[in-house]
């Protein structure tokens, strides 16, 4: 195995988050555990009641009233999971180079939820104009949410999201640690963020494809790989972190959460929501070459899987090709508690995955209890969490509309 420059390692000293159902890493974790479900009952504007994964944090822990009614949900989302991350880094913030960190933020869509409102707010005074908001070019530019990072943060350095639908959570990394190995930046601030449950459009558009989750019991309406799932339960949140090179974060005796020593990503060109298991199968392969690995290697497979029809049955097939029936693996699926945090998916599932480097469990795939024969892999852990021994490889699974997939492999450090 060829093992790369100190220099161009890259490790996770920080962890930042907001799920459905936990605003630490800690209570995070703790609910995957113990298979506690966030989503719950919701309403939205011309739909009534739908299911969501909603969030329930602090938003004026960092920001003032006038700055969460100026910006963005999205907004807030990133600012509280960066200062989060910040404060977990335990760097000496005051005393950094703000022009050498950079915001690299992963989103699926921005913008919608501001226009949707402004839409609505002008038709209830005949379409006047004058009642439209000043504020609304800011907040509906698409690097908004990093953005507004930067100005509470004081950093100055470069920033930019990236659009990358369901695959933006790694997609965040992966453009931070490039940024690290080319020495644009000492330090990066990444991940993916979701507002999306505040547009009404999104539940629409799922609905209308048929695609929108329902259940008498909302804890029980995602359900990756069973026979009974029947689509998407909408979710927002964020899972953000701070990156650094490994010299830098030896130098300060950072606490190292593990190091991300592959990734890849490609495209299906071949639709437009329907994705292809050969294509995801290559961007794996891809990853496990970058990281000089194999699939031997890999103790922890997080996957995507939406509970979606097609889509589940897709990622089985590559996941199949790719791991058989190879024993000592073990493959979960974190929306099934939390429902689908779109852009902020990918860094929120590596994340409700991450301490078990710790303590050796892998978490549960809940409400699996018909497994569809399409969706049948023996290494899946379904409802009870199973203790592994030892995990020192995690592949992280991210796929999005438009056919574009991304992966990211994360080791234990030690």
């Amino acid at each position: 195995m060829n093992q790369l420059p100190d220099e161009q390692r890259i490790v996770i000293t920080g962890i930042g988050l907001t799920a459905p159902n936990g605003n630490s890493l800690s209570e995070y974790r703790e609910n995957l555990l113990a298979g506690k479900s966030g989503v719950s009952q919701y309403e939205t504007r011309y739909m009534g009641d739908v299911l969501a994964g909603v969030c329930d944090f602090d938003e004026l822990r960092y920001q003032k009233r006038k700055e969460v009614r100026r910006g963005t949900r999205a907004g807030s989302v990133s600012t509280y999971c960066s200062h989060e991350a910040v404060a977990d880094s335990s760097l000496d913030w005051e005393s950094i180079d703000k022009s050498r960190v950079g915001v690299f933020l992963g989103i699926t869509e921005h913008g919608n939820v501001e226009t949707e409102n402004e839409i609505y707010e002008i038709s209830q005074f005949d379409y006047d104009t004058k009642v439209w908001s000043h504020h609304h070019n800011p907040r509906t530019v698409a690097n908004n949410p990093a953005g507004e990072v930067t100005l509470s943060l004081g950093i100055t350095g470069p920033h930019y999201t990236i659009g990358a639908a369901c695959a933006a959570g790694n997609a965040g990394f992966i453009n931070g640690v490039q940024m690290l190995r080319l020495r644009e930046v000492d330090l990066a601030i990444v991940g993916g963020v979701s507002e999306s449950i505040h547009t009404f459009g999104i539940f629409a558009s799922f609905q209308s494809q048929g695609a929108l989750a329902t259940h008498e019991d909302p804890t029980k309406a995602s359900r990756p790989f069973d026979r009974n799932r029947n689509g998407i339960v909408v979710a927002e949140g964020g899972g953000i972190c701070t990156i650094e090179r490994l010299p830098d974060a030896l130098a300060r005796n950072a606490k190292i959460y593990g190091e991300i020593v592959g990734y890849a990503m490609n495209s299906d060109a071949s639709d437009f929501v329907l994705p292809n298991h050969n294509r995801q199968k290559e961007c794996m392969e891809l990853a496990l070459r970058r990281a000089d690995i194999t699939s031997d290697d890999i103790d922890l497979v997080s996957t995507h899987a939406t509970a979606t029809d097609q889509g589940d049955i897709e990622e089985v097939k590559a996941l199949r090709a790719l791991f058989g029936d190879r024993e000592n693996l073990a493959i979960n699926n974190t929306k099934s508690f939390i429902g689908h945090a779109m852009g902020a998916a990918g860094a929120l599932e590596l994340l409700g995955n991450i301490q078990s480097f710790d303590d050796g469990i892998a978490h549960a795939t809940i409400n699996l209890d018909d497994i569809d024969p399409e969706c049948h892999l023996p290494q899946i852990v379904a409802n009870e969490p199973r203790d592994m021994g030892e995990i020192n490889y995690i592949l992280n699974n991210s796929f999005g509309m438009l056919g574009i997939n991304s992966v990211l492999i994360v080791k234990k450090f030690a």
